[in-house]
């Protein structure tokens, strides 16, 4: 596997970033920050323990804690005392874990869910305004083509494009779609 260069902030190519573009990155950045801080105990503790049971370190504990234990109660240790010969115990400890672990991934899920959300939203706010200052600049644009009277080919299109997009419209059309 290659390894892949980042860029720190003193090469040039960080340095010949859009000023605007480094505000929205740190814009972002403090408000990750932000989150992180307002979040609460058992927020944390779930994200902590879901980070943990999703790393390779858990993995390996795992194997050893579960080698062991299968090695120690099927008698291949000798004069180690079996404590668990059919290893119902693991059994059910490994359940209860499955369930326990299953829940913090899930709450974890939760919380990132609402943050893509969020940035959904401002996705679909920033595309539409997006949208309308682009219609506009194309009304802008045919008029000084009317004034100048220069002849384009998009003639035909250009009302369509001047239209703004109705959002509600949109979606209505998607959900009908989805329906059919």
């Amino acid at each position: 596997m290659k390894n892949i260069a980042k860029a720190s902030p003193t090469t040039p190519a960080a340095d010949s970033l859009h000023p605007a573009l480094n505000r929205n990155i740190d814009a972002i950045l403090q408000r990750r920050r932000k989150a992180a801080d307002t979040a609460g105990v058992q927020e944390r503790a779930a994200a902590a323990i879901s980070r943990f049971a999703g790393s390779i370190a858990f993995v390996y504990i795992h194997i050893v804690v579960y080698g062991l234990w299968i090695i120690a109660n099927t008698n291949l240790i000798p004069g180690m005392p079996v404590w668990d010969p059919s290893l119902v115990i693991l059994a059910m400890a490994a359940s209860v874990e499955a369930i326990f672990l299953s829940t913090f991934v899930l709450i974890n899920q939760n919380r990132m869910a609402a943050e893509d959300d969020l940035r959904a939203d401002l996705d679909l706010q920033v595309s539409l305004l997006n949208e309308h200052e682009t219609t506009r600049l194309i009304a802008m644009v045919e008029a000084i083509v009317k004034k100048l009277e220069v002849p384009t080919e998009a003639d035909d299109e250009v009302e369509e494009l001047k239209r703004d997009v109705a959002p509600e419209a949109v979606l209505d059309r998607l959900e009908a779609k989805e329906v059919d």
